[in-house]
């Protein structure tokens, strides 16, 4: 029996419409950043994709396909399997941090703080300064989650009938 922990901690069995769920998660994800391509990847990104993390503020069966779509998008780049490590070491650590706050502004922090991982990833690949490289990735990180996700989630959270049907 495989099992998920909800934002309350309790487990369940994984159904048909988790899988599902998943699936589009991830393929809508992967779909997003790749069509954007010369702005999802390298030191100086706005992905717009990821907005979508905040799907697992409202519901943690979101972050499954979310890591699942990083993985996706980033066999697309041109640091191939470097960025799979890095950038999906980011995601997981991400949807660990936001499916356990209670705020929503403090969850959109949460992606900007973990690009120092990919900060590390263009150091090391691609001997860009680790400093000023990790501010541009956590400045389009912020400008995309926090400035456009958060008012955007605002408006989603107020929406009775959108939260059901996420839920």
């Amino acid at each position: 029996m495989i099992n998920l922990i909800s934002k309350k901690r309790v487990s369940r069995k994984i159904t048909a419409k988790d899988i599902a769920i998943t699936g589009i998660t991830a393929a809508l994800y992967c779909v997003l950043t790749v069509l954007i391509a010369p702005l999802s990847y390298g030191a100086i990104q706005l992905r717009f994709s990821e907005i979508m993390v905040l799907l697992a503020y409202i519901n943690p069966i979101f972050a499954p396909g979310l890591v699942i779509g990083c993985i996706m998008a980033n066999c697309f780049s041109p640091l191939g399997i470097i960025d799979v490590i890095f950038g999906t070491t980011a995601t997981i650590c991400t949807m660990f941090a936001i499916t356990r706050t209670k705020s929503l502004f403090v969850a959109t922090l949460w992606p900007t703080f973990f690009c120092f991982f990919v900060g590390i990833e263009l150091y090391f690949v691609s001997g860009l300064p680790f400093v000023p490289t990790t501010a541009t990735v956590m400045m389009g990180e912020f400008a995309v989650v926090t400035c456009i996700g958060y008012p955007v989630f605002k408006y989603i959270l107020k929406n009775k009938k959108v939260i059901e049907i996420l839920k």
